[in-house]
């Protein structure tokens, strides 16, 4: 089967800014100073991106804020120059890149559509035939005549997305503007993509929803720090994506407090790690937790337990462990580190974790309430959990219960 043609090519793409170290804010400054030189710093924000998007394939982009994402639009869609690389678009081009791009505030609805459609590449007769289903897909015929200025940034979004999928262009680029819409709209335009993906056009989304990425995109990439990370699956790019995003220790939950009691002992940190034994507090589906957990004693504590447990974002009790005997006793000064391993059922979401220290008699010492963050991705999508099970099946046949009735 022969490959399809090159819509878009990039290859080996670099573009840099230089931000000054010091502004000149005031016109003392200027008087006083008026040639001393400026000190730059220079921001590498692609360093050398490639990657091919076949004609008819809807490409996802996924990264980090400030990973380069934006950049590399605006360098395809031609409002930057690059530093060096080359970059290739065959066809015409439709950006939907920021919010207002292409807009006027004090101009119309109508008069903003009327201009932007020429400058998504319709004739004038074009863009006035087509106004009325722009508008109707929209959903703003109530506000037609008021100002953009006056318009929320979903309104703008909902106008700017309508004229663009009414023109004809080969290639379609959106950005993540689409996250400011409601729930009916964001479905609507998955809808029209999938219509103008069933039509062959080529589709280009920047997006940091990776439900979006597996469902929609026929191939993605992830950019982290200027570079393609991954170039590949839509699924394994989202899975690289989540994983560099949860990451190292990060925060524990807002409700975290230092709790009750500490003075005979405390936990002094608790924290999450992978399989690989690196921090992390973002873990797949499937894949074990290692909870690890420092213990200080202030004074003498006999027989000191641990426990902890686990609760979903909305405070349900989803696993404790109950308390589990450390030693027969810590000494005033001793320092204990707690490791358990967990298996990991759980469905997608974010969980928190809270940890107790005992002693004998169950007398409590130290409670930690939410002290880390536990961010699950991955299957399954319904219950709170995915339990192994297995099943059979016996069948009787006719001619077996037949005969059994004779004898």
């Amino acid at each position: 089967m022969a490959e399809r043609p090159i819509a878009i090519e990039v290859k080996d793409l670099h573009k840099s800014f230089r931000m000054p170290s010091h502004r000149v804010s005031t016109i003392k400054e200027r008087a006083v100073r008026p040639f001393s030189p400026i000190d730059y710093t220079t921001l590498h924000a692609l360093r050398g991106i490639s990657f091919r998007v076949a004609k008819g394939e809807f490409m996802g982009i996924a990264g980090r804020n400030g990973s380069g994402k934006t950049t590399l639009l605006k360098l395809l869609a031609s409002i930057y120059r690059a530093d060096s690389g080359r970059l290739r678009v065959a066809g015409s081009l439709a950006p939907l890149i920021e919010l207002g791009v292409g807009f006027n505030p004090n101009l119309t609805a109508r008069e903003n559509v009327l201009l932007n459609g020429v400058m998504m590449g319709m004739t004038p007769r074009e863009a006035r035939s087509r106004f009325d289903k722009i508008i109707e897909f929209a959903e703003l015929e109530e506000f037609v005549e008021m100002k953009l200025k006056n318009y929320s940034s979903g309104m703008s979004m909902r106008l700017a997305f309508a004229v663009m999928v009414q023109s004809d262009a080969d290639v379609l680029m959106v950005d993540e503007v689409l996250a400011v819409g409601d729930a009916s709209f964001a479905q609507k335009c998955a809808d029209e993509f999938q219509r103008l993906h069933d039509e062959g056009r080529t589709i280009l989304l920047v997006t940091h929803s990776m439900e979006s990425l597996r469902s929609l995109c026929d191939h993605a990439i992830l950019i982290e720090d200027g570079v393609v990370d991954l170039d590949g699956d839509p699924a394994d790019v989202a899975n690289r994506y989540l994983q560099i995003n949860f990451k190292g220790p990060g925060q524990a939950p807002p409700q975290s407090a230092d709790g009750a009691g500490g003075e005979a002992g405390r936990i002094a940190e608790v924290w999450l790690e992978d399989s690989d034994g690196e921090r992390s507090r973002g873990f797949p589906h499937g894949s074990p937790i290692h909870l690890v957990a420092v213990i200080e004693a202030k004074q003498e504590i006999n027989r000191p337990s641990f426990g902890f447990d686990i609760r979903s974002s909305g405070g349900v009790p989803v696993f404790a462990s109950g308390s589990q005997q450390l030693a027969d006793s810590l000494k005033r000064g001793d320092r204990v580190t707690f490791r358990a391993t967990v298996p990991n059922p759980l469905r997608p979401g974010s969980y928190a974790i809270s940890c107790g220290l005992a002693q004998s008699g169950s007398r409590p010492v130290h409670w930690r309430p939410r002290i880390a963050e536990l961010v699950v991705w991955g299957r399954p999508q319904f219950g709170l959990v995915a339990l192994d099970w297995s099943w059979e099946l016996e069948r009787e046949s006719q001619a077996d219960a037949v005969e059994t009735t004779r004898e």
